[in-house]
């Protein structure tokens, strides 16, 4: 059996021999399947009707292993856990329970990140040691869902299937995964954060990549400015700091108002809301970035020093 392992985490194995700035702290693996997704996300490399490269999902590149060394490599690799990703085909749930009784043995963690399934697959993954479902509504605006997603699974399909993982794992076991700027405005991306933490989910924040051979191949990336302003919402709503609702935003969406001042927000605010935010142990290293940039999402905590700038900053924008 063959599985694609993520590069940072390839070379992290040994598998691959480079360098690495940011060593991957999770596992990162993803089901192989020789074909693409039934499903057509625009933004996607694994997408139907994608010409981009099998071996890419967002800009990290995923080279393919026997299933055999990799579980003797994730022996000794000092991983936290594991995050399997998948592709939706026929068969799916299966080859997911294979290689879930595979990576039993190891005694690690496992994160799964999978469209819709039964709740009696969700029961079995749980007891194969599962205990985080990343779940990919991706599009944080209704109004845009249908245009750039193209699946077989409606928002509202998407949202039922976040609180039968939330029924069955536990509240905050299930990570709604939304990406940030494909074309939702700031309120409806704060909006749809703040319905994940009432219905007692999580959220996972990514940036939008543009990937050569997507649909959205000409799609440019979100301003880092606008990033924070997301990650900062996100920080005050899942810390209940503010609700949505107490913010204030402008006739085109754009976020004006956290409904708190720069003074207290310096008080409240720490490193954590700028970095990546996932199942316990992921940093998710340069997933949205090169490794050159800024990250949108820190792998590590960055100085003090940064979030005092970005408060000023933010502040002098809005």
């Amino acid at each position: 059996m063959l599985i694609r392992v993520s590069y940072g985490t390839a070379i992290a194995m040994g598998l691959i021999k480079a360098k690495m700035l940011a060593r991957p702290t999770t596992a990162y693996l993803m089901i192989y399947h020789n074909g693409r997704c039934i499903n057509n996300c625009a933004f996607c490399p694994q997408a139907r009707e994608s010409r981009a490269d099998l071996k890419k999902l967002s800009r990290v590149t995923w080279p393919v292993f026997d299933l055999k060394t990799v579980l003797e490599k994730l022996k000794n690799g000092k991983f936290a856990r594991i995050c399997l990703q998948t592709v939706d085909y026929e068969g799916l749930e299966e080859d997911v329970l294979t290689l879930l009784g595979a990576f039993y043995s190891l005694n690690l963690p496992i994160s799964v990140s999978i469209t819709p399934v039964d709740r009696r697959y969700l029961q079995k993954f749980r007891e194969l040691g599962v205990d985080y479902i990343g779940v990919g509504l991706d599009v944080a605006s209704e109004r845009l869902y249908n245009e750039i997603k193209e699946s077989l699974y409606s928002w509202d399909e998407m949202w039922r299937f976040t609180k039968d993982v939330i029924e069955i794992f536990g509240e905050k076991k299930a990570f709604v995964h939304l990406i940030i700027g494909l074309g939702e405005t700031d309120k409806e991306a704060l909006e749809a954060i703040q319905k994940a933490y009432d219905i007692g989910a999580e959220v996972s924040l990514f940036a939008f990549t543009p990937i050569k051979g997507t649909k959205l191949e000409n799609l440019k990336p979100p301003g880092l400015n606008r990033y924070r302003k997301i990650q900062i919402g996100h920080y005050l709503i899942k810390n209940e700091i503010k609700r949505v609702e107490e913010f204030k935003f402008d006739d085109k969406g754009n976020v004006l108002s956290f409904g708190i001042s720069k003074e207290d927000l310096m008080k409240v605010l720490q490193e954590i809301a700028v970095m990546t935010h996932g199942c316990p142990g992921c940093n998710r290293p340069y997933y949205n970035e090169r490794p050159s940039n800024e990250p949108y999402n820190f792998p590590v905590k960055p100085k003090e020093e940064y979030l005092i700038k970005l408060i000023e900053k933010i502040f002098s924008e809005i």
